[in-house]
């Protein structure tokens, strides 16, 4: 994993990605709550994009600067090398 001293511009990276899906599940909560028309298009739509950054934060982990526009498909896919907890 990347160092926050030896890569700075990483870390931060990777922080975001973190700090992005943390803001977009706290709008899926309030959302789910509150709306009386919360159905599973809003969930997928909400939850894609929650792992879209978690997934981004687990590549990130390892990547000193950011990466090319070419790879921003590939790093918002879900990894091979993670297996989910249950």
């Amino acid at each position: 994993m990347i160092s926050r001293h030896e890569n700075p511009l990483g870390w931060s990276l990777f922080l975001h990605e973190l700090a992005d899906a943390h803001e977009h599940l706290g709008e899926l909560l309030r959302e789910a709550q509150e709306s009386l028309d919360f159905d599973e298009p809003e969930l997928r739509i909400a939850l894609g994009h929650v792992y879209a950054h978690l997934n981004r934060a687990w590549t990130r982990r390892n990547v000193a600067e950011d990466f090319p526009d070419s790879q921003w498909e590939m790093a918002s896919r879900f990894p091979g090398d993670l297996e989910p907890i249950g």
